[in-house]
């Protein structure tokens, strides 16, 4: 079983950009798909962007189009969430995990402690 850490949320303007990070521990990352979801206050998480083991496809939701892009670098265990043209809509606390591409949810069991991203205004 691997264990994801992610990192680099902050506090940005609309219009800005950050780039998330999601670490893994364990050998066997490269054989998984991994995703980006997100929590905003009062709502339920949701699938952000997912992609897969090998880095060739990628899937986003229909909100981040064209302004997120997911990739990932199997020798750093590492996969990225590059956001642009941020919105204050886009304010949650963002979550990576091993996720399913046919049903775009997540598959593995725990959840981290993700990392806030606050877009003002």
């Amino acid at each position: 079983q691997i264990q994801l850490v992610e990192s680099g949320g902050g506090l940005v303007q609309a219009g800005g950009s950050l780039r998330l990070s999601c670490t893994a521990s364990g050998r066997t990352f490269s054989s998984y798909a991994v995703g980006w979801f997100r929590q905003a206050p009062g709502k339920e998480r949701e699938f952000v962007a997912g992609i897969n083991w090998g880095g060739g496809i990628t899937y986003y939701a229909d909100s981040v189009k064209g302004r997120f892009t997911i990739s990932r670098d199997n020798a750093k265990n590492t996969v990225y969430l590059q956001m642009s043209s941020l919105k204050p809509e886009d304010t949650a606390v963002y979550y990576c995990n091993t996720v399913s591409l046919v049903t775009m949810t997540a598959v593995g069991r725990s959840w981290g402690q993700g990392t806030q991203v606050t877009v003002s205004a």
